[in-house]
């Protein structure tokens, strides 16, 4: 069984044509579970509704907006207890093609542990940044990749479309992760390479946002900046878990 995990906030204009994509390409044994952190669009009223008509629809529904790392702890939590075999994550703004899920998932089954939608394995794949975007996104991740050692394992350690095992995420104490946005994704694929888990990437064209608005912030670069060094430190020490 598949779960795809979703964060939304205020994602009502995406969320339904997000599902739709999805029901189309894996018609069959999946499980849509999405983190929303009090959405004020619609999107929680219609994520209930849908629930409602099909029991492969799960919504999580947090009463304030915590933040992008918060809501994958969190949702992985909750799926984990479904016991699914593999577990996608992905934005629910459209930026993620749901078409290039069997293409990941068939890397998993050659036994891969995790597999990730990669912007800048075949050069820089994005359409509609901005040039500041772009440039902040591309020189954080290099910065990222340099100091904690990924930099010959992984060429996005910033992306959020992957697919996980479930043993990969069953590794985790997620109550001890604290990192957000950038950070997150950056700590997760950091721990599953120290774990020795096997990681693979293919590449994708991320396109910006259907509609609704960016969540990035200057917080949230400032909070992946010093990450990296956390990490390394944690890495040098002997004290990662």
């Amino acid at each position: 069984m598949i779960a795809i995990v979703v964060p939304t906030y205020n994602e009502r204009a995406n969320i339904e044509l997000l599902y739709n994509k999805i029901k189309s390409i894996i018609p069959d044994d999946f499980i849509f579970l999405v983190v929303d952190d009090n959405s004020m669009d619609g999107t929680r009223e219609f994520l209930e509704e849908l629930g409602q008509k099909n029991n492969r629809v799960r919504l999580l529904s947090r009463p304030k907006k915590a933040g992008l790392g918060s809501a994958y702890r969190d949702g992985f939590s909750q799926i984990l207890k479904e016991n699914p075999d593999y577990i996608v994550q992905m934005d629910a703004d459209l930026s993620h093609d749901p078409e290039k899920i069997p293409e990941m998932l068939a890397e998993i089954e050659k036994g891969v542990d995790l597999v990730i939608g990669s912007r800048y394995i075949t050069g820089i794949n994005v359409i509609n940044w901005p040039m500041s975007r772009l440039l902040l996104s591309w020189t954080a991740n290099h910065y990222a990749r340099i100091i904690t050692g990924l930099r010959p394992v992984i060429h996005d350690v910033t992306g959020g479309f992957k697919i996980f095992k479930r043993e990969v995420l069953q590794s985790f104490d997620f109550a001890r992760m604290k990192s957000d946005g950038y950070s997150f994704q950056i700590e997760m694929n950091f721990m599953v390479w120290k774990k020795g888990f096997k990681i693979k990437e293919i590449p994708i064209i991320f396109i910006d946002r259907h509609s609704g608005t960016s969540k990035m912030s200057k917080r949230i670069v400032w909070e992946a900046l010093w990450m990296v060094w956390r990490l390394r430190f944690k890495s040098i020490f002997g004290r990662i878990k």
